[in-house]
């Protein structure tokens, strides 16, 4: 079988597959449409050449119809190209005379085999391909007008279909000129005039990627073309080096084979270190990017990769190490230094990722770097300082920052308006064109790190507030119980001049400083545990309630007992059960006169445990009681109340599973409902 057939066959299914990817992609826009005609007529051309090449006779008398209809498809793309650019609309028009002489042309070459056999053989061969010749300069001559009326920074869209469809044509110069010459197409450059085609396809392919009007919207991964392009193009070395590995085999003589295989290894471990090498990768991912995409980043693996490692920070001893990772794989960046704002008014390096630095290094809020990222939000490129200083409106950069090695780019991060920091990265290991798509990512990705740092900041102060907030705590709770027992001393000294004979009151002060001391050490474990609960454990209600109130009796009112307390046993903490009991029923002691009445009542009411403390002392208006009286550190009773008591206790009772409910109007006392989960629902609550 002819080569022939092999060449024009690769190039109808190179075109084949271009139309199928076009006609997919395809919504109905006018320059898909005349590009899609374009491709589709190329296909039947190269398949109409492969039967030619197999050699059917029929075919060959249709050269003429199929290599016309192959110009008019073209003029049909690039005239519709033309028309669309500025001031070429009228020149290239539909009825203009440049597309009506190629059309016409075109047309007439495509009946040729129409005309009477007697007809078509006086004519000279010569000027058939005189006529070719003459089309082929009118499509270079148009691809020439596309690329030159085209701007220079949109050239970059179509500069591959120039390419392309220019390779194609002045190869046809060069197989018409060859016929004109010699009255006759020269076997072998026709027959490699399939694959020619075929090599130009995928430089259309690139444009139509690159044009959107053009409808060619199937994506492709970039991923893929990576590692598809890393392994054509080994598979090519491999090739290259093989043969160069034959013909020294050929040449050496008695060294040929060893030197073979000396070359070849040296070949294979060439091969295994430019595939490692972070260098040339980069470059490849550059040249890619650069090259073969609308866009220099895939914008979804991006953000998903940036935001994975955000997400990661959490698991890092240090997640603002994280952070300038995360802003530095945008760009490639080996290494990077993070500095914060400090309250002293100061940017501070918090942290360094594979850049060391020295603590000096602070940059002044009010210094020009500082004042011009802030006003601008500018990305400052340090090359682009050195070399044109005026862009940054003559910005001066601390002393040290220029000379760290590989200082490549200062990054500000901005949550809102606020600058909170800056980041410093360093060269990437490939040359990154800084370009608007460039800036704008980082600038992006930065706003999120910006945000991702303020709350990290505001939760370690909020760890510090909490800490504060729980060392105060204790000290409140210390404070509270220090009170109570200074006052059941001061009572003792009050009374001991008159009573100090009396064995009755002797009993009262050795139970009081046996209390006295047992708060103490409970004080003194506190101190040593913070605020960390004793393991609960059995209690029985009543005998609690009645060491309650042995302890205030020494106060006026005594309280009383209003009906015994049923023997129910309670899993709970005693001390911190006892201390919620002491504080309500000594308010109700505080808030009622001596000749007053403090009764306390225990039973049973919607499966609870409830516990009365009633007095009619002076009483409360309701909006204290919804608004005050449980609100820490609020007291009404000056300097001798701490104004922790009530909340202490209804925050205890309501860890249990219960509550606290206060009826009071003034003039006519309080009443305080403690509420616990009775036994038969402590394991419910539990659960």
């Amino acid at each position: 079988m002819s080569i022939g057939v092999y060449s024009y066959g690769l190039a109808a299914l190179a075109y084949l597959i271009l139309a199928l990817v076009l006609a997919s992609g395809w919504r109905g826009r006018l320059q898909g449409g005349v590009l899609l005609v374009g491709v589709g007529i190329s296909v039947l051309w190269a398949l109409h050449g492969m039967l030619v090449a197999a050699g059917y006779t029929l075919a060959e008398g249709l050269i003429p119809t199929a290599e016309a209809l192959r110009f008019i498809g073209w003029f049909i793309f690039l005239f519709g190209i033309l028309r669309t650019q500025r001031g070429s609309a009228s020149f290239f028009g539909a009825f203009s005379p440049w597309p009506l002489a190629a059309y016409g042309l075109s047309g007439m070459l495509a009946l040729l085999p129409l005309v009477p056999v007697s007809v078509f053989d006086a004519i000279p061969f010569k000027l058939v391909y005189a006529l070719y010749l003459g089309l082929v300069v009118g499509v270079l001559w148009l691809i020439e007008n596309l690329f030159r009326n085209t701007k220079s920074d949109q050239r970059w869209g179509i500069k591959y279909l120039c390419f392309g469809i220019a390779g194609i044509y002045i190869y046809d110069f060069f197989l018409y000129s060859n016929a004109v010459m010699f009255n006759q197409l020269d076997p072998a450059i026709w027959q490699a005039r399939g694959a020619i085609n075929a090599l130009a396809v995928p430089l259309i392919a690139v444009s139509a990627a690159r044009n959107p009007d053009w409808s060619l919207d199937i994506f492709v991964s970039r991923r893929m073309v990576f590692h598809t392009a890393t392994l054509i193009g080994a598979g090519i070395y491999l090739l290259v080096m093989a043969a160069a590995g034959y013909y020294i085999r050929a040449v050496g003589g008695e060294w040929g084979d060893v030197l073979q295989i000396v070359f070849v290894s040296a070949a294979l471990l060439g091969l295994a270190a430019l595939l490692f090498s972070g260098h040339a990768r980069a470059q490849l991912r550059v040249f890619f990017s650069k090259h073969f995409f609308n866009y220099q980043y895939d914008y979804r693996e991006q953000w998903l990769r940036f935001t994975r490692t955000l997400s990661a920070c959490k698991q890092e001893a240090d997640p603002r190490v994280c952070v300038i990772r995360a802003v530095a794989s945008i760009v490639d960046s080996p290494a990077g230094i993070l500095w914060l704002y400090r309250s002293a008014g100061a940017f501070t390096p918090v942290a360094h990722w594979n850049q060391p630095f020295e603590s000096s290094w602070m940059l002044d809020a009010d210094s020009g770097l500082v004042r011009f990222v802030e006003a601008n939000g500018w990305v400052v490129d340090l090359q682009e300082w050195r070399e044109q200083p005026g862009r940054y409106a003559d910005m001066r950069l601390p002393g040290w920052l220029p000379e760290i090695p590989q200082a490549w780019l200062i990054v500000p991060l901005l949550d809102g308006r606020d600058l909170i920091g800056l980041i410093f990265l360093a060269k990437p290991l490939a040359t990154v064109r800084l370009n608007w798509e460039v800036m704008d990512l980082l600038k992006t990705a930065t706003c999120q790190a910006a945000a991702y740092l303020g709350q990290l900041e505001a939760n370690m102060a909020l760890t510090e507030a909490r800490q504060f907030e729980g060392f105060h705590r204790l000290s409140a709770y210390i404070l509270h119980d220090l009170k109570n027992i200074i006052a059941q001393q001061s009572i003792i000294t009050k009374n001991a001049a008159k009573h100090k004979h009396n064995p009755a009151f002797v009993d009262d002060v050795v139970a009081v400083m046996e209390h006295s001391v047992t708060k103490m050490n409970r004080l003194m474990n506190l101190l040593k545990s913070g605020l960390t609960e004793n393991r609960p454990r059995p209690v029985r209600l009543d005998r609690l309630l009645e060491s309650v109130l042995e302890e205030l009796s020494v106060y006026e009112p005594r309280p009383q007992l209003d009906n015994h307390a049923a023997e129910v046993e309670l899993t709970v903490d005693p001390d911190r059960l006892r201390t919620a009991l002491r504080n309500i029923v000594q308010n109700a002691q505080q808030a009622t006169t001596r000749e007053g009445s403090v009764l306390i009542n225990v039973d049973r009411a919607e499966g609870h445990i409830r516990i009365s403390v009633r007095d009619d002392g002076v009483g409360m208006e309701p909006e204290f009681v919804q608004e005050r009286l449980f609100r820490p550190f609020d007291t009404t009773k000056g300097d001798v109340g701490m104004g922790i008591g009530a909340y202490e206790s209804r925050e205890y009772i309501r860890s249990l599973g219960g509550d606290i409910l206060v009826e009071s109007r003034p003039g006519t006392g309080s009443i305080f409902r403690i509420l616990l989960p009775s036994p038969e629902m402590e394991h419910e609550y539990v659960a």
